[in-house]
């Protein structure tokens, strides 16, 4: 595991992983293009680390993630898919039947006690105070000509429930307004908008920081869909197997990343008027339209003395998120089988921005199967805002999208297989008449049954003869393909 940003750096750099852009380029729209094409060669590009930022001496990295390889090193896993199953080990509700039985279980219980974040003294990221903050004084990129300005697209939002005071961190766009004021991009369905709006019952200000970089896994936890109990940062400390070292703020009652490159902190005033954020170059390739949301008051920046600025870019895909995107689908398949267990396998594709396709497969076991796991789907977290469900057999790759297509349209007869339904959808889906709310389609792609109303004889699928196919086997070497 890296300590901090620049440890992962280095190791990207030793492994070939990143390159160092020494041209001179604007923030403004340049560092964009760059990062866009980059993104979107063949398996992801390099990491990038723009060392010459026009106007500013702080260098900036984007790309870091982008590629499943390079995820994979940040958060320590070949298979991020072995993060959920540790996750299932320590949440599945199994009663031990002996003490040989209790010992097994202490080991995962053990790792749960060890991954609570610690408390330290001092950080890193507070070498440099700030008190008379000025967020023009960081590379803070403008990404698409029609973008409302320049934003923090990769920061790490952190605040507390007003009455439990449990932690939240998530990843939202904060669009700088001035020199001490953001935007903060808090969708309705989101848990930093969920504090927001208890803090406006109660009549109380809500605390912010806003921390860029950290341990290499910080940024991609803030993107986690977790339940709103789970604290993003004990997630990172099972992931890593330590805990997340925090320090508290200089002007704000809040813990943040102690490693961390930049902190930005202050508040949010509920009594105030929404302000205008937006429009803004968003990850389904369109821009979406200027909408209110509140507004926070920088109060300080803390950094390091030399800090590197952690930035990402949406837009068409594929970009870096995908890779974001395919850590998530894959750490929560332990979790989706621990409430169905009969899911096989599912794929949240990039070029649906993740909410608008979602396969799966299933082992099917009587008739309606398919639709009883779709709506189970659609009750399941954020999985809720998923607009088109389409469900296949277990034998069916939902990875691979020819085999999604093939298998779609072979199986689906329209006026039997689809439900048309509605419910939540992600505010930035621009096709329904009402932001956040519209229709949803459930696809049975399953091979049907009699009692399912198929009154005909379902084909048999083309198969090799077995002998055939160990006779060809044993002679592929010397038909000198």
């Amino acid at each position: 595991m890296f300590k901090n940003l620049r440890e992962f750096i280095n190791r990207l750099e030793r492994e070939g992983e990143l390159i160092r852009i020494k041209e001179s380029l604007s923030p403004i729209l340049e560092l964009t293009e760059v990062i866009d094409r980059v993104s979107k060669m063949k398996d992801g590009g390099k990491a990038l680390l723009f060392e010459k930022v026009e106007g500013y001496e702080i260098p900036v990295v984007a790309n870091l993630y982008g590629s499943k390889r390079r995820m994979s090193l940040a958060l320590g896993y070949e298979n991020p898919e072995e993060i959920g199953w540790k996750l299932y080990r320590i949440l599945r509700p199994e009663i031990p039947q002996t003490f040989l039985d209790k010992l097994k279980r202490l080991p995962e219980l053990k790792k749960l006690g060890d991954a609570i974040p610690k408390i330290v003294k001092k950080g890193e990221v507070q070498e440099v105070v700030l008190r008379d903050p000025d967020l023009y004084s960081l590379p803070i990129p403008k990404c698409w000509p029609e973008d409302g300005g320049r934003y923090i697209t990769f920061g790490q939002t952190i605040t507390k429930d007003p009455e439990s005071g449990i932690r939240n961190v998530g990843l939202y766009r904060l669009q700088v307004l001035g020199k001490d004021r953001l935007a903060v991009h808090w969708q309705i369905h989101k848990d930093g908008s969920h504090h927001f709006w208890k803090a406006k019952t109660l009549g109380k200000k809500l605390e912010v920081a806003v921390a860029i970089g950290g341990e290499p896994v910080l940024p991609y936890v803030a993107s986690a869909p977790l339940p709103p109990e789970v604290d993003e940062y004990l997630f990172a400390g099972i992931i890593m197997e330590k805990p997340v070292e925090l320090v508290k703020g200089i002007t704000v009652d809040i813990e943040y990343p102690a490693n961390a490159e930049i902190v930005i902190e202050g508040y949010v005033d509920p009594e105030e008027p929404l302000v205008d954020e937006g429009p803004f170059g968003d990850h389904t390739g369109y821009y979406t339209p200027i909408r209110k949301y509140p507004q926070m008051h920088v109060t300080a920046i803390v950094m390091k003395r030399n800090p590197i600025y952690l930035h990402t870019i949406v837009g068409i895909p594929p970009q870096e998120d995908k890779y974001l995107g395919w850590a998530t689908e894959r750490i929560f398949l332990p979790l989706i089988k621990f409430n169905l267990p009969e899911v096989v396998d599912y794929h949240l594709p990039a070029e649906g921005c993740f909410h608008n396709f979602c396969f799966v497969s299933i082992k099917k076991r009587y008739p309606g199967h398919a639709f009883k796991v779709a709506h189970a789907l659609l009750g399941l977290g954020l999985m809720s805002l998923e607009k088109i469900v389409v469900v296949f057999d277990e034998w069916i790759n939902v990875q691979d999208i020819g085999e999604v297509l093939w298998a779609w349209g072979n199986n689906v007869d329209p006026l039997r297989d689809v439900v048309i339904t509605k419910g939540p959808i992600d505010v930035l889906d621009h096709a329904t008449d009402e932001v956040g709310f519209g229709g949803k389609m459930i696809i049975d792609a399953t091979t049907k049954w009699k009692e399912e109303g198929y009154r005909r004889q379902w084909p048999r699928l083309i198969e090799m003869d077995p002998q055939v196919k160990k006779k060809i086997d044993s002679l592929w070497d010397k038909l000198g393909l």
